[in-house]
């Protein structure tokens, strides 16, 4: 078996020897090697047209290319004939249950006297490596936030049921610093997400400029490799946090490595630490993973004099951008019809919010918080309501309604009463004897609505005669008056008033008839 080369130093000693005059035999026990291996280098030098004081210039590296030409291996006639069907495995390899072995075994029947198993499969390895090369990103202090969900689940037990309640774990880390922060959510939906990354934020005490987010179905609605369509939501959140979203690319877990290696680690500090550890809660269970974190952010990484806390306070916390003063709110979206009744019917409480009646038939816009609803229509606002979560009630605004209703709202004795008394003195007494009688108000409103439409049709001295009589005979109707105006009986001469019975001493009066027996 041939042995290892020479070190490039002991060969320019050989050459300054050899420069000198020296013979084989005394370079071969000034150097410690074999006399064979003093002649091999020599007869190389020979063949080379470089001479041996331009050898000795050059570099360790570039001296040993001279002497050692590489690897026969790949000289041999098997690796052309590999190399020149490379494509084709590679092609191959990306079907459906195709493995190498499967290759190496068609390789072998098309040419037998082929590379081996173990050498056909470094060979291509080799290939495929080389195709697909890592680069190492740089990051820029406080630009970007790496975030994903854990793969595993944590759990706590429910104090009520004992049902053992799985959790989703969010993590995300800052590639500057390597900083983590990790929360243990109910789920991986919309309102989880965005809940455990405000919690990020507000732990980070300000926000990056870029949210780099995995294609997780809670973030991304569509994936694709150059434009995934982001999800609302968390435009919306990237919005008032005054930072930007730009996903990582489809089945490219090495753009975020980092975050994948804080998955990596967080199994390592807190899952496992956390393993016999029994939890009643989310709370308390988000308070353990919490202590973890810190711990694993205060630990001395290896290869470098700092801990990741220390890394992220000295040189990252303060280039974050400030937080917003008003926390998020998570913004949800309709398009929805106006009613007849004005109205639209807001899901998933069933309650309506008034809109106005111009825009009935409409298809409007509706934009709704946990606590306001805004509604719009040809790129404007046109109603804002405060969220009512009765279902089948009417949140109503007054001036969307049109005159009808509106006057339909505003009934009320009062409202009458103020009606009568700017018309006439009169009529005010007629309304106000109208509404002391025994009956409920809304029984009278029609009667009200009736006696004032009789007043825009008639002159005021007849109108005025007509509800006096109807005050003298106490018959407060709507139709009394009418038949009065009806049949002019206010232009008929006053009847003259009923006289009082005279008095007479036979008279028994109201106390005889209250006695319960009758005493003659």
């Amino acid at each position: 078996m041939a042995g290892k080369p020479k070190h490039m130093s002991q060969i320019k000693q050989l050459l300054q020897l050899h420069e000198q005059g020296k013979s084989i035999k005394f370079i071969a026990r000034s150097l410690g090697i074999s006399k064979n291996t003093v002649k091999v280098y020599l007869s190389k030098i020979a063949l080379s047209p470089v001479t041996i004081k331009a050898l000795l210039s050059l570099d360790d590296p570039i001296l040993e290319g001279k002497f050692h030409a590489g690897n026969p291996a790949y000289k041999d006639k098997r690796y052309e004939h590999f190399k020149n069907n490379l494509e084709y495995f590679i092609q191959e390899l990306k079907k459906k249950g195709v493995t190498r072995h499967l290759l190496w075994e068609e390789y072998l029947e098309s040419y037998p006297s082929g590379y081996g198993h173990s050498q056909f499969n470094f060979h291509l390895s080799q290939h495929l490596v080389a195709r697909k090369p890592s680069g190492v990103l740089t990051h820029k202090a406080g630009e970007k936030l790496y975030i994903d969900f854990a793969g595993d689940p944590l759990s706590y037990i429910d104090r009520d049921t004992g049902e053992v309640v799985k959790c989703q774990v969010f993590v995300a880390c800052l590639p500057y610093s390597d900083y983590s922060f990790a929360l243990a959510v109910r789920s991986q939906c919309v309102e989880d997400f965005l809940y455990a990354l405000g919690c990020c934020l507000q732990e980070l005490g300000g926000v990056p400029e870029i949210l780099v987010p995995d294609n997780m179905k809670s973030a991304i609605v569509k994936a694709s490799r150059y434009e995934p369509d982001v999800n609302r939501a968390l435009d919306d959140f990237a919005n008032h946090y005054k930072t930007t979203v730009i996903p990582a690319r489809v089945c490219r877990p090495k753009d975020k490595a980092l975050v994948e290696n804080q998955v990596g680690m967080i199994y390592n500090r807190v899952y496992a630490k956390l393993r016999n550890e029994q939890f009643f809660d989310l709370a308390s269970l988000n308070l353990a993973i919490k202590g973890k974190i810190k711990d694993h952010n205060q630990t001395r990484m290896q290869l470098k004099p700092y801990s990741r806390e220390e890394k992220y306070l000295a040189d990252e916390k303060h280039l974050l951008q400030p937080l917003p003063e008003q926390p998020f709110q998570l913004k949800f979206y309709r398009e929805l019809t106006v009613a007849k009744n004005n109205h639209i019917l807001l899901y998933p409480e069933k309650h309506y919010y008034s809109v106005p009646y111009v825009h009935i038939g409409s298809t409007v816009k509706v934009i709704y918080t946990r606590t306001m609803v805004h509604i719009y229509t040809k790129g404007e606002q046109v109603a804002v309501h405060v969220r009512d979560y009765k279902p089948g009630e009417y949140s109503s605004v007054k001036d969307h309604l049109c005159s009808a209703h509106q006057h339909y709202k505003d009934r009320s004795p009062n409202y009458y009463l103020d009606q009568a008394k700017s018309k006439s003195d009169v009529l005010y007494q007629l309304v106000e004897l109208l509404f002391k009688q025994n009956r409920h108000p809304e029984q009278l409103y029609r009667t009200c609505d009736g006696l004032m439409s009789l007043q825009r049709k008639t002159e005021a001295d007849v109108f005025s005669k007509a509800c006096m009589m109807a005050i003298d005979y106490q018959t407060y109707s709507y139709r009394f008056v009418a038949n009065i105006l009806k049949n002019k009986m206010t232009d008929e001469p006053a009847a003259a008033p009923a006289k009082p019975l005279p008095v007479h001493k036979n008279i028994r009066g109201s106390d005889y008839y209250k006695q319960s027996t009758i005493d003659f």
